[in-house]
């Protein structure tokens, strides 16, 4: 079907042509600006919708609801589609004569159907193809009655509906949820409290203890001792203050003398977790203290030393909840059957974690037994006249060399802080400690609560 507006019907030519050719200038600048702020935030998304409906606007804006970046796209063809014709843009840049050429205009709109949109896009008009008397032809395709179009498919359309409703239903329950985090929140606000002061505490503790350990030499050991005192105050006014929380119990591996609730056996496993932890960092300050001068030898003892309080450490704290969640599991409420299935899957799961804390505890033991570098030997004055009396580490001569199995040379105090981080060769890369533990020669204490 086409229909054509003729000069003689000037109401409605008129018109038509004021908002191709005015009011288009006004559209352009107004999409110009939002173009322009869309590409200066790399957003496209209006603060209402946003605030209104946050869930199901992101998930339109990335694409998963089919609204995606659509709307620039979509944006342009609208633009394409207003555009003015080339007798305006002629008539504009000739300059005379600008009113009557307004007035003789057409606009020609053809209505293609699904069945000819294909053929139509096909066959393209030619330059020297004659085209209606209106002007630039505007083509909009229409479905056809078979279904042949290019909508997506109807499962793409119900699951994107499923989203849209479980989006929505998410932003209806969100308000109520965070509402009832509040009030849990404030339930236990001291637990809360206590619990990032803890971690406050830890994270500062680890980090202390981890640049006094790489002083070496230079350490003070008035600020060792200080910091000895505070942390063992810290665990004592900790311990006096909860009291009557029945703490004491299970730091002795024994079970709470009460039937403890679900968030009081995890505030008793946290605190008494953290505190023993705070207790072995002050136990590193007192090693620190005694390994203040250490040099070559000493300094690597240094590091095993850390590592096996670090591993005995990490053995105690996974048997620390389990005499807590036996007492809480063993619960006769629950019935005999289920209580007791459930504590042997408790201690059964524990067991297997306990062993290989065991495992990593005997292996650093055996490395602190050892007497040779299992990296290297010491090396001979040959060997270390045919290398050079320079370590390529601290470019400095070399004092006690050690000769890798990789035949390279280095001090001792280099090479045995190179490897409390790496695992091969400075020079080569070539494999030389094996992984079979992690070393925490740098003093560190883990950081991850045991829960369970």
């Amino acid at each position: 079907m086409e229909t054509s507006s003729s000069s003689s019907s000037s109401s409605f030519s008129s018109s038509s042509i004021g908002l191709g050719s005015s009011n288009y200038g006004g559209v352009s600048s107004v999409s110009g600006s939002n173009n322009s702020n869309s590409r200066r935030y790399g957003i496209n998304i209006a603060a209402s919708s946003l605030i209104h409906a946050p869930l199901t606007t992101l998930l339109e804006y990335s694409g998963f609801l089919g609204g995606g970046g659509g709307s620039a796209s979509s944006s342009q063809e609208r633009e394409q589609l207003i555009s003015p014709p080339p007798s305006s843009r002629g008539s504009n840049r000739g300059g005379g004569g600008g009113g009557e050429h307004h007035q003789d205009q057409e606009v020609t709109i053809r209505i293609i159907g699904g069945a000819e949109s294909s053929s139509a896009s096909s066959l393209p008009l030619s330059d020297d193809q004659d085209q209606p008397p209106g002007g630039p032809l505007i083509s909009q395709a229409l479905p056809s009655s078979h279904g042949t179009t290019t909508e997506p498919s109807s499962s793409t359309s119900y699951q994107r509906y499923d989203i849209q409703n479980f989006a929505r239903w998410i932003e209806h329950v969100l308000p109520f949820s965070l509402l009832l985090l509040l009030v849990f929140i404030r339930q236990h606000l001291q637990g809360f409290c206590m619990a990032l002061w803890i971690a406050a505490v830890l994270f500062k503790s680890n980090d202390i203890l981890r640049k006094q350990t790489a002083l070496k030499g230079e350490r003070k050991k008035f600020f060792l001792v200080a910091m000895t005192v505070l942390f063992m105050l810290h665990v004592v006014s900790f311990y006096w203050w909860y009291r009557n929380d029945d703490l004491l119990y299970p730091l002795a591996l024994l079970p709470p003398t009460k039937l403890p609730p679900f968030w009081h056996a995890v505030f008793i496993i946290v605190v008494n977790d953290a505190m023993v932890r705070q207790l072995a960092m002050a136990f590193k300050c007192i090693l620190l203290m005694y390994y203040k001068n250490s040099s070559g030898q000493n300094y690597r003892k240094q590091g095993q030393m850390l590592t096996l309080v670090e591993y005995l450490l990490l053995f105690y704290r996974a048997l620390l909840p389990a005499p807590v969640w036996y007492r809480f599991f063993l619960n006769k409420e629950y019935g005999s059957l289920f209580s007791s299935l459930v504590t042997g899957l408790y201690l059964t799961f524990k067991l297997t974690s306990v062993l290989r804390k065991i495992q990593l505890f005997v292996t650093a033991l055996r490395a602190l037994s050892r007497k040779e570098m299992h990296y290297g030997s010491y090396a001979t004055s040959e060997q270390v006249n045919a290398a050079g009396d320079l370590c390529a580490i601290c470019q400095e001569k070399m004092h006690a060399p050690i000769l890798l199995c990789c035949k390279h040379i280095f001090c001792e105090d280099c090479v045995s802080e190179w490897f409390e981080r790496e695992r091969t060769c400075p020079l080569c890369r070539a494999l030389v400690k094996p992984a079979d533990i992690r070393s925490y020669s740098d003093g560190s204490t883990s950081l991850y609560f045991q829960l369970f």
